[in-house]
């Protein structure tokens, strides 16, 4: 008896320390993921970091939590992130295509500033300001080691003020001041072949509009360069996507919808939360289109491009041409914070009518062709405004080797890509020509 209760005893003993374990465990567990207790401990990281470090007095609580909040949300994924005041009215001002400033796009290069183009009926634009144009200083301030987003800060304000920039160009003895007069720019998202608003129709009667991204007018603006085309005899359309890093959704949804029946669904979002999203052509008003179609990607093609491109190919209404596309297929909602801030926050997936994964894989086109870097580069330089001299001002900031080789393929007008959807198009028009004529020659036939 003694032996048996001495068993039950120690088999207790170990079944309480073994509970006791795991009650430990899930009680460490739960703290980890335990708000309270996790904030305390930040709290305290804040309190120690704002007394004890070396430069603590020139920091505020302000700055440390948006510090904190930046890399919280920088460690979810690329696409995340919490976006200041000024920030988010960047991303506003992207979005809705209209800000103040004089109209120039920047970039360094080599250390120096440069201009990359100026916008047409801008104030940089008017003031003969040209691609390839290197700014040294901005309202008197050296940009020699001023990023691309301080520089652009500097060029914005609001509309009906002065900004000195301060121009060197080759023809320059020395460097020129251009005082600007900021004003309302308005920056269309719809352009056509020759990177203007006209949309001329070109041989074989192919129209061409370029999407530069998507905003809050683009599907406006695409509907406008389509009737242009329209009355112009248009027969088949290229839609170039090429280099379009995305947008609204709104928009994306907008467009398909100018090219599909009512009820085709355009694309559908899964998220976290029960209720996944599918978004299907509504009752467009307008004009659906029917015409031969095809649609330009590369691997600069992103988000929005890639919803319009997977719709557009799973519901065989467009022929894809071009590059893998980039692989941004993810949501980001934007949530604003009540001190003016806000959170772009990843909440779900975009997925194609078929539920092809866009995200990490991108869109693969139907007919594949390759670019090269040079091509790429001609095809930007070609499209310039300020005719040949600002072609060739751009071409000479690149190395000798490479500059007779643009110089050549601008010359050419080489695009693969643009000239295979052409020969596309044109040939399916061939088709459909012949199609009627041959049927009428074998009724015909004894």
């Amino acid at each position: 008896m003694k032996r048996i209760a001495y068993v039950v005893y120690v088999t207790c003993l170990a079944g309480f320390i073994l509970a006791g374990t795991q009650v430990f465990r899930l009680s460490a567990a739960e703290k980890d993921d335990d708000p309270y207790s996790q904030l305390e401990l930040f709290a305290r990281v804040l309190h120690r970091v704002r007394n004890d470090y070396v430069d603590g007095d020139k920091l505020t609580y302000k700055e440390l939590i948006q510090g904190a909040m930046k890399g919280m949300l920088n460690s979810l994924d690329p696409h995340s992130e919490y976006m200041d005041l000024s920030k988010f009215q960047e991303l506003k001002e992207d979005t809705e295509g209209a800000y103040g400033g004089v109209g120039l796009q920047v970039q360094p290069r080599d250390g120096v500033l440069t201009v990359i183009a100026p916008m047409e009926d801008t104030p940089a634009f008017e003031a003969g300001i040209l691609a390839g144009d290197r700014i040294v200083q901005i309202d008197g301030k050296a940009t020699e080691k001023m990023s691309q987003a301080d520089a652009v800060k500097a060029l914005r304000g609001s509309p009906d003020t002065k900004v000195t920039v301060t121009v060197s160009r080759p023809s320059f003895p020395e460097p020129k001041d251009f005082v600007l007069m900021r004003g309302d720019i308005r920056v269309p998202t719809a352009k056509d072949i020759n990177n203007r608003r006209e949309f001329p129709v070109g041989p074989d009667k192919v129209g061409y509009v370029r999407l530069t991204q998507f905003g809050e007018r683009s599907a406006d603006e695409l509907e406008s360069g389509l009737r242009k085309l329209e009355k112009s005899g248009m027969t088949s359309l290229v839609l170039d996507l090429r280099g379009n890093p995305g947008g609204l959704l709104d928009q994306a949804v907008a467009i398909c919808e100018k090219f599909l029946e009512r009820g085709r669904p355009i694309v559908s979002t899964e998220a976290r939360s029960p209720g996944n999203e599918v978004r299907r052509t509504a009752g467009y008003s307008g004009k659906v289109r029917s015409l031969p179609m095809a649609l330009l990607i590369n691997g600069g093609s992103a988000s929005a491009s890639e919803i319009v491109a997977g719709c557009l190919q799973d519901s065989k209404r467009a022929v894809i041409i071009g590059e893998q596309s980039f692989g941004k297929g993810s949501v980001q909602s934007i949530l604003p914070l009540q001190d003016g801030s806000a959170l772009r926050l990843t909440t779900a997936k975009y997925y194609t009518p078929s539920h092809k994964v866009i995200h990490e894989r991108g869109i693969t086109p139907d007919v594949i062709v390759a670019t090269t870097t040079d091509e790429e580069v001609a095809v930007e330089i070609r499209r310039l405004p300020g005719g040949a001299t600002a072609r060739e001002d751009a071409v000479r900031l690149y190395p000798p080797d490479q500059q007779k080789v643009l110089r050549d393929l601008i010359e050419q007008r080489r695009d693969p890509p643009l000239d295979r959807a052409i020969d596309l198009l044109k040939g399916i028009a061939l088709f459909t020509r012949r199609g009627p004529e041959k049927s009428a020659g074998e009724k015909s036939a004894p």
